[in-house]
């Protein structure tokens, strides 16, 4: 009881210096943060979460939902008189990220508050609204730190508890934080209906250039036919040209296969290797920079480098993944490195990677083809939205002739979603 008491004062200690100064642990302030920057759940905090008093809350969150001292938010929250946390609501990987892709932790009773959590990996519609209803939460709450993708999948948890608020008729909080590959603009092809999945449900463009509160808008008020009850809680100090390292906040893994901000930078090209035979790096300490296959060799990276992609460069890389394809296996391949980030395009320097190792190894590549969905068995169809880059590629065309391909429909994404940015350069 004694250890129980203790920790509780730790923790609401650890609230008040968050919510009242904004600051961390000294120790831990490696770089300054900008003197303004604070995120949704800081702000949350500092006016002692009048947004939600007298609500039973619930939150949507993971390992990434952390405050500047690296304390965790669903810790402080259980600690604190001033919010009613009554749930936790665990998406892929789990809400202590336990699983690795493609998992969950299925339903339990966090040993750390005593507090239950809900798996709502997967689930959607009024499956989700019925947890929801179940747990008896006047007001859901997302806190989850994205990386600018759209075929990461925490969007679409967002998105999914979204629409099951509204079915509930439960109120939907976002607490924003930063897109960490900045968003200063989108890139790529959009999702088409017939090859939405939960790696992309709606016509959103493959890197989407915007924060999770402005996403929760665009979903809102686009692609809903049922609007959630949705509030945001801005960040204060941000804008669309900072990099996750300006900001000052510290990198938690957002999943097992995100280990760094150089990764979330060349994932929305590179996580379309998942497409191919090629590794896209798991099991090797870096995943999506390190990419290969057991028949590249030298050739690959002097190819590429040969492109002169804009804010790109490739080393020839020899790795054994510990685990996925080519599993203990050794592969030739490159290690993508980001030496200018605002020239740099992931999307079309994965399409010019795919289309290079596809043209030297004819006889080594293939699309990755899933038997058991016969009327989309090409996963990379499932990544990019359609199957134009996969055809397109196929067909020989250049580099330009693909990214022509995507330009009309990103035009017009592009327009949609300048209605719902909150943050201006």
């Amino acid at each position: 009881m004694g250890t129980f008491f203790s920790r509780r004062a730790i923790l609401s200690t650890s609230a008040v210096a968050v919510a009242g100064t904004g600051v961390g642990l000294p120790s831990l302030d490696r770089r300054p943060r900008p003197a303004k920057l604070r995120t949704g759940v800081e702000v949350l905090m500092a006016d002692d979460y009048r947004l939600v008093r007298g609500q039973k809350v619930g939150i949507v969150t993971n390992p990434t939902g952390i405050l500047p001292d690296l304390g965790h938010e669903v810790d402080v929250m259980a600690a604190s008189d001033d919010i009613d946390l009554v749930a936790v609501f665990g998406p892929e990987h789990g809400f202590r990220g336990t699983a690795q892709a493609g998992g969950s932790e299925g339903f339990y009773v966090d040993e750390q508050t005593g507090l239950p959590v809900y798996d709502t990996y997967l689930q959607s519609g009024q499956a989700l609204a019925d947890i929801f209803t179940r747990s008896a939460v006047d007001t859901i709450m997302f806190d989850i730190q994205d990386v600018g993708a759209r075929f990461y999948t925490y969007i679409w948890t967002m998105f999914d508890s979204l629409q099951a608020a509204a079915l509930a008729g439960k109120r939907f909080v976002v607490l924003d934080r930063p897109n960490p590959i900045t968003g200063r603009r989108a890139y790529g092809p959009i999702m088409t209906p017939p090859f939405a999945t939960f790696v992309g449900r709606e016509a959103i463009s493959q890197a989407h250039g915007m924060t999770v509160a402005e996403l929760a808008r665009l979903f809102n008020a686009e692609f809903l036919d049922r609007p959630a009850q949705l509030e945001v809680v801005e960040m204060r100090g941000w804008k669309p040209d900072m990099t996750y390292e300006e900001t000052g906040l510290p990198w938690v893994m957002p999943s097992p296969n995100m280990p760094t901000v150089d990764t979330a930078f060349v994932y929305p090209g590179t996580g379309m290797f998942e497409g191919t035979n090629l590794s896209e790096g798991r099991g090797t300490t870096r995943p999506f920079e390190l990419i290969g296959a057991p028949y590249v060799d030298h050739r690959w990276a002097d190819a590429l480098n040969e492109l002169d992609l804009p804010g790109a460069a490739f080393r020839l890389s020899y790795f054994t993944p510990t685990f996925s394809k080519h599993a203990n296996t050794l592969c030739g391949g490159v290690q993508v490195y980001v030496t200018d980030r605002e020239a740099f395009d992931p999307v079309r320097t994965g399409v010019a990677m795919i289309a290079t190792a596809k043209r030297l190894y004819p006889d080594g590549f293939a699309w990755r083809y899933d038997t058991s969905d016969p009327q989309r068995p090409y996963w990379i169809d499932k990544l990019t939205g359609s199957p134009q880059v996969r055809t397109d590629i196929d067909a020989g065309k250049d580099l330009d002739e693909v990214e022509a391909g995507w330009a009309g429909p990103l035009r017009t994404f592009a327009e949609t979603r300048e209605k719902h940015l909150i943050y201006r350069r």
